[in-house]
């Protein structure tokens, strides 16, 4: 069997230690077994067919702009069965002025009340998901996503907000999405708002998250390709008893 293919783009905004992160997601995915390239130039994105032939592809650039082709030729490939998984600013603050970044996303960041240092909860959900299964609520010390969120989501696990004092604080708690799946055409889209800097993506915790949902995204294209041959197998069988 080949092994899976993966594209790690990073950069942007050092503050989020993009290639200490992406050396990170590296050698998780190579211990999964995958095929690994990572860029730090958004013109990896360039090649359209190239993209189509990844399994899944890891965005980790935080803010700055991208030309609307290369977030076309995103869109075309995940359409096409190729997952997308990332975690925080480097896939859910990146590009504020891109909306169909948004939209496949699933969300974008607004604000993170007290900045990082904040004391929070990640509370697992009980959902028709099982890709977060045995995996108990955790404690965190970082950042707290405040993030505007698709409603075609399924939320796998939410933070309580207010913890920080703020304008915020006179609406009622509110739960807010910290792990996510879409679907994106045929593709499986997976996000996790954890992840300021490496030590927060290297807890076991985020680890486990982050491999979970790096494989049930890649899985998306091979699923994918074996039903389209399945059926193909089954229309042909019946013509050829006609």
């Amino acid at each position: 069997m080949m092994p899976k293919k993966a594209l790690i783009v990073w950069g942007g905004w050092d503050g989020h230690e993009p290639e200490q992160v992406a050396h990170i997601f590296k050698q998780t995915l190579e211990e999964e077994q995958f095929q690994v390239e990572v860029s730090n130039t958004l013109e990896s994105y360039a090649d359209a067919e190239k993209l189509k032939s990844l399994d899944l592809i890891v965005p980790h650039w935080t803010m700055g702009t991208i030309p609307k082709e290369y977030v076309h030729h995103i869109s075309e490939a995940i359409q096409s069965g190729v997952g997308v998984a990332g975690c925080h600013g480097g896939m859910c603050d990146a590009f504020r002025n891109n909306v169909d970044w948004q939209f496949i996303t699933g969300g974008n960041w607004v604000a993170h009340p007290g900045n990082d240092g904040v004391d929070y909860t990640v509370q697992i959900k009980h959902s028709s998901s099982s890709l977060l299964e045995g995996i108990e609520d955790f404690n965190v010390c970082s950042e707290q996503y405040y993030l505007h969120v698709d409603p075609a989501v399924e939320v796998l696990a939410t933070t309580r907000f207010p913890i920080i004092e703020g304008p915020h604080s006179t609406n009622k708690a509110v739960d807010m999405p910290v792990v996510w799946t879409k679907r994106w055409g045929l593709g499986r889209v997976f996000y996790c708002s954890l992840g300021h800097q490496a030590n927060i993506v290297a807890m076991p915790e985020v680890t486990t998250i982050m491999r979970r949902g790096f494989l049930w995204a890649a899985e998306g294209k091979e699923r994918y390709s074996r039903l389209y041959t399945e059926k193909k197998e089954t229309y042909t069988g019946m013509g050829d008893s006609q």
